[in-house]
């Protein structure tokens, strides 16, 4: 659980390593022109067809409809995030379930151990997700005006949906088509992560089992 905090930090789709490297147009396509200000979602990754087929549009329910590019953005960059710890949620009930090492719990669905979570542990992880949030609105979040306590908009301008800047192990990619590529993969693997995680709770709260007991494995 308190790699949650820094999921956030750690993934490519909303560019790891810094704009210097990713213009943010340059996010969708391999090796493709940078789209105009007037392409779908701004030209953000994602724009695809999942089950195959040219490129689509999809916004069924208009959410990108009259938006600005920073409203799009922080849309983005809320998906980010959310998919980061998706995929860090996911990985969790497949792993913690069975396998954990810093706390002591009878196993079980991962929605019972967590009130067995000792007291210094929620403190551990309330101080690292604290941590990374207040980074991440530093390099992402307008300051508030001092007077009205309200900032123009949510976004700084110029700023590239997850692009924290940190990438430690120099895994984001020098060449623009294949960082593109490396953005929609994440992107992809988010957005199956969110779905699985709810699975695992929704699983977990129906069957009051492990998602391996649900399945005829019981070890885990």
């Amino acid at each position: 659980m308190l790699s949650i905090a820094s999921i956030q930090t750690t993934a490519f789709a909303g560019s790891a390593v810094g704009a210097s490297k990713v213009a943010p147009q340059m996010q969708f396509g391999g090796g493709k022109k940078a789209p105009a200000k007037a392409a779908f979602a701004y030209g953000l990754a994602g724009n695809f067809n999942a089950v195959g087929g040219e490129e689509v549009n999809f916004d069924p329910a208009g959410f990108l409809e009259g938006k600005t590019e920073l409203e799009v953005n922080r849309y983005r960059e809320c998906e980010l995030t959310h998919g980061r710890v998706g995929m860090l949620a996911s990985a969790g009930f497949l792993v913690q379930e069975k396998f954990h090492p810093l706390f002591a719990a009878d196993g079980g669905p991962a929605i019972d151990q967590i009130p067995q979570l000792p007291v210094w542990l929620w403190g551990v992880m309330l101080g690292g997700i604290t941590a990374a949030e207040a980074f991440r609105i530093s390099v992402a979040f307008r300051e508030l005006d001092g007077e009205k306590l309200k900032a123009e908009t949510a976004l700084r301008p110029g700023y590239t949906p997850g692009d924290l800047g940190f990438d430690p192990l120099g895994l984001a990619p020098e060449d623009p088509a294949e960082f593109a590529e490396m953005q929609e993969k994440e992107l992809a693997h988010a957005r199956v992560g969110m779905v699985a995680a709810a699975g695992f709770l929704a699983q977990e709260a129906i069957t009051k089992q492990t998602w391996g007991t649900a399945i005829g494995l019981p070890d885990f």
